[in-house]
């Protein structure tokens, strides 16, 4: 029998598209109309911890350290009224941006090679610049690449220039200027990157930060 209940358990945010909804938000609308289990969503636990549950099902939960147990400086989570954190990417070969006459709304699909990520990533595109080649883009559910098969666009593997987005300090604040370990918010793999801190702005919505020339620690 299917729960149609969510109960004390909802989704981690993530919105990694695992459990074919298009979102965490569409998972828990499923799982109350009875179409969907909690343990189709990969994240699911059958004893969740119920003292500290999660505060919405469009904020990922965080700790304080990443899958390896690694402590970091601090979480960038989206601007305000973004899905993500912005991602700043230089495909392999840049002049793939022109070629395939990539534009704003364009989803994007490839592998960030040169920070070492073994995950392929689907991105939303805001802005392409053909001089450069670069692009901003937010992270969307990889199950928009299945559903849209034929409007994605392969760039097959780019460098991750920067992210930029809202810094949640954990042990220590953005430091302009400085090499730091941070978590890009709605990461599937929960591992801390690096990268140099070029934009510290305090913000009435929070630490609005950008962050450069990244690797995956």
């Amino acid at each position: 029998m299917k729960n149609t209940d969510p109960g004390e358990w909802i989704p981690p945010g993530k919105n990694c598209g695992a459990c074919g909804a298009s979102t965490c938000e569409e998972f828990v609308l499923m799982l109350a109309g009875g179409k969907k289990e909690k343990p189709d969503c990969p994240f699911y636990r059958e004893s969740p911890d119920l003292n500290n549950p999660p505060e919405s099902i469009l904020t990922a939960n965080y700790g304080d350290r990443d899958i390896h147990g690694d402590p970091f400086d601090f979480i960038l989570h989206p601007l305000p009224r973004e899905p993500s954190a912005r991602k700043i990417v230089l495909p392999f070969r840049p002049d793939m941006t022109e070629k395939l006459e990539i534009k704003k709304g364009d989803l994007v699909l490839g592998r960030p090679t040169g920070a070492g990520c073994p995950v392929q990533h689907v991105l939303s595109v805001i802005e392409a610049d053909y001089l450069t080649g670069l692009l901003t883009c937010h992270v969307v559910s990889p199950l928009l690449a299945r559903e849209k098969e034929d409007e994605v666009k392969s760039i097959s593997a780019y460098h991750i220039i920067g992210f930029e987005g809202v810094a949640q300090t954990i042990n220590k604040e953005p430091e302009f200027g400085r090499r730091q370990k941070f978590l890009p918010g709605f990461c599937m793999m929960n591992l801390a990157h690096t990268g140099v801190v070029n934009m510290v702005l305090e913000n009435r919505y929070g630490i609005h930060t950008r962050v450069e020339d990244i690797r995956i620690w």
